[in-house]
């Protein structure tokens, strides 16, 4: 068994590698004991054995890069944590470097560095691998989520007595980004009595009426705080940071105890870190991952802590100066009075970026003025670089009072937790990347203002289902000239990406043809073969790309697919006493026309889809708007609202909506509607939701 202590040694030792054959010089295997020191002994056989292999020049090592050894590292990490805490075993780690031939788990014939953890207690699934209660909150971790976002491949194998869980990380690299992203948006963001939990743990009873004495930096923040709470007031000397400085203060002066930091980390480190990842995973700003950071240190592993956040767009990296490329994020000190003064002296002094960066914590200067501490008086301060996907985001620093400093458990523990931090504050830029460039899109899509139109009055309600990305739904509402205006409430076969493509083309297309004086039942005929010669252009454009590429024939199903979209499009003709309205609908719920007397009609017959097929007619419907008659306009995010089986329009349901709606104006029509629509089902719309009011004066 290779213990703690004998790791480094029997990791770095190279005779053993150089004498051995061939396949067997790439790769390192080790017995762990299932103890909190195993996840950091795992690391350093890892890093060592890459070493390792790297200096001695073995065949493959040359795809072996910095982003893949901290990947590696960090899937290493994640799996040992996993099989401690969950097996309680002993554990068994291999790590080995493929040529390229490829096996039946991989799957594909590249180079790769596969990690296998085997424990013994195989009855037990691993976390992260079983079904979750989609309403509940999840009860570990996920680690295994992580490892995959990280790997080609992973899996899980049960034979008798052990069960062995296996990563193959390819040697180029996993575009990881869009399953990080995609890790993160899939944890829960509600994680309140989580946090509670985390950060204000049950100090050991009666711990509060125990005076540790009179002397020492430990007892003088006792009595500090003792002389402002009363010791049996749970707002006073309740939390971690008291409890911890009556214990330091004993375990030094009457020689008890094991000391704060042993006796916590072999308690529940493990735990820590699972819990750390399944709250930071959820966070979705990297201001609040920068806050939850300081939270989790302070005052468990350090005094005080502080995150600075790189701006990527500098190109990584500090231009001199203080801030110049990043900025002072977070600032965490176990006493709030001491941050502001913390801050302003922190923001002086910017930790510069260790090369290469993810070697290791580095010593920061110590800020002992800040802090109040009297000249001379020791502190220790650590800078860990924060780094996800071979990038550079940001860097971490802790720092502690007196001559100890930190010991070996405490900072191998933050830099798992650094690692964490950097994984979350990628997902959150990554998902801030794509949020502004959905927003942008969306603006695009959509028209900046609604035209007025003499003599009617107009509403709408635009709520699209996904807040971060383009709607399929889209509306328009705009003069043609003449005299005329028109109006456009459409929807789009899918959503993101795809559905953003068709709205582009539909929306300035319609605009175009109804300036140039075309009439509504033209204006759809037009529309539909622009939608199918373009659908034909993209479909051309993937087979020739296809065929210069060397790829395989193209299959039925394959390439780009068929764009078609459901449109109610309309002309409004104000005149003496009212408005004369054409409409035509294609595929889309049909408009509903209300009376001043309350009575509910259609006003379009039914037609196909938009894209779809060659050589379609459309017609269109004239009717007049009188003086308080209102036409009402949705998409089938409303019409198809459900509550369980039953679907808002059922029996008629959306003109009995409007009918109850007489003597209302549009705004009120439109509010009302909405909110019926969002009452009908116990859940919020699962589809875009729209509709467009239109009432004559």
């Amino acid at each position: 068994m290779l213990t703690p202590d004998a790791c480094a040694s029997a990791c770095a030792a190279p005779a053993p590698i150089s004498e051995a054959p061939a396949q067997e010089r790439t790769r390192a295997h080790a017995t762990l004991s299932g103890s909190s020191l195993a996840p950091g002994t795992a690391r350093a056989l890892v890093r060592s054995a890459l070493a390792d292999w790297t200096r001695l020049g073995l065949p493959g090592t040359e795809h072996l890069t910095d982003r893949l050894a901290d990947d590696a590292t960090l899937v290493v990490s994640e799996l040992v944590t996993n099989a401690v805490v969950h097996a309680g075993t002993d554990v068994e780690l291999e790590c080995r470097l493929e040529d390229g031939d490829g096996d039946d788990r991989g799957g594909k014939e590249t180079a790769a560095l596969v990690v296998e953890v085997c424990d013994h207690h195989p009855s037990r699934a691993p976390r992260g691998g079983e079904p979750e209660t989609p309403h509940d909150m999840p009860e570990y971790g996920r680690g295994l989520r992580l490892v995959g976002a990280l790997s080609e491949a992973w899996g899980i194998t049960y034979r008798t007595g052990r069960k062995t869980v296996w990563a193959r990380l390819p040697a180029g690299g996993c575009a990881a980004g869009e399953q990080i992203e995609a890790y993160a948006e899939e944890q829960a963001l509600a994680r309140g009595l989580r946090v509670a939990e985390i950060l204000a743990p049950e100090p050991p009873e009666g711990w509060e009426t125990e005076e540790p004495g009179q002397t020492g930096e430990a007892g003088r923040r006792w009595r500090d705080r003792h002389d402002r709470h009363d010791p049996r007031d749970s707002r006073g000397l309740r939390d971690w940071r008291d409890w911890n400085d009556v214990r330091d203060w004993r375990d030094r002066h009457e020689g008890g105890g094991e000391g704060r930091d042993g006796a916590w980390l072999g308690r529940g480190a493990l735990s820590f870190l699972a819990e750390a990842s399944d709250l930071l995973a959820g966070q979705l700003d990297e201001d609040l991952v920068a806050a939850l950071a300081g939270q989790l240190i302070v005052p468990r592993l350090a005094d005080w802590c502080a995150v600075w956040l790189e701006d990527e767009a500098t190109g990584g990296g500090w231009s001199g100066g203080a801030g110049g490329g990043a900025r002072l994020a977070r600032v965490w000190h176990g006493s709030e009075n001491r941050i502001e003064e913390l801050r302003r002296a922190l923001e002086k002094d910017p930790p510069h970026p260790s090369d290469p960066p993810g070697s290791g914590p580095v010593d920061y200067p110590w800020p002992g003025e800040a802090l109040g501490d009297a000249p001379g008086e020791p502190g220790s301060a650590l800078a860990y670089r924060l780094v996800a996907g071979g990038r550079p985001l940001g860097t971490l620093v802790i720092g502690r009072s007196g001559a100890a400093g930190f010991p070996d458990e405490i900072t191998g523990l933050v830099e798992d937790l650094s690692r964490r931090v950097a994984l979350a504050i990628g997902a959150a830029r990554q998902y801030a990347r794509q949020a502004t460039i959905s927003a942008v899109l969306q603006r695009g899509l959509l028209p900046g203002a609604v035209a007025e139109i003499p003599g009617v009055r107009s509403a709408l309600v635009y709520e699209p289902y996904d807040k971060g990305g383009p709607s399929g739904d889209f509306y328009d509402l705009f003069p043609a000239g003449d005299g005329r205006w028109c109006f456009a409430v459409g929807d789009v076969q899918g959503k993101g990406p795809e559905a953003a493509v068709v709205i582009g083309l539909a929306r300035p297309w319609l605009r175009l043809l109804a300036r140039e004086g075309y009439r509504v039942a033209d204006v759809l005929d037009r529309l539909n073969q622009l939608l199918l010669d373009d659908a034909t252009e993209a479909a051309d454009a993937a087979a020739r790309a296809l065929v210069a590429a060397g790829a395989r024939p193209t299959l039925p199903g394959d390439g780009p697919q068929t764009r078609f979209l459901s449109l109610l499009y309309g002309e409004l003709v104000p005149f003496d006493g009212g408005v004369r309205c054409t409409v035509a609908s294609a595929g889309h719920p049909l408009p509903l026309l209300l009376g001043a007397g309350g009575e509910v009609n259609t006003t379009a017959q039914p037609q196909t889809l938009l894209g779809v097929v060659e050589d379609a007619t459309y017609t269109s419907d004239t009717f007049e708007l009188r003086p308080g008659d209102t036409l009402l306009c949705v998409t089938d995010g409303v019409t198809e609202r459900r509550s369980g089986s039953r679907q808002f329009d059922d029996e008629d349901g959306l003109a009995a909506a409007l009918a109850g709606c007489a003597g209302l104006d549009a705004e009120l029509i439109a509010e009302r509607i909405k909110r019926l629509v969002h009452e009908f089902g116990a859940r919020p719309p699962a589809d875009d939701l729209a509709l467009l009011v239109l009432q004559a004066d």
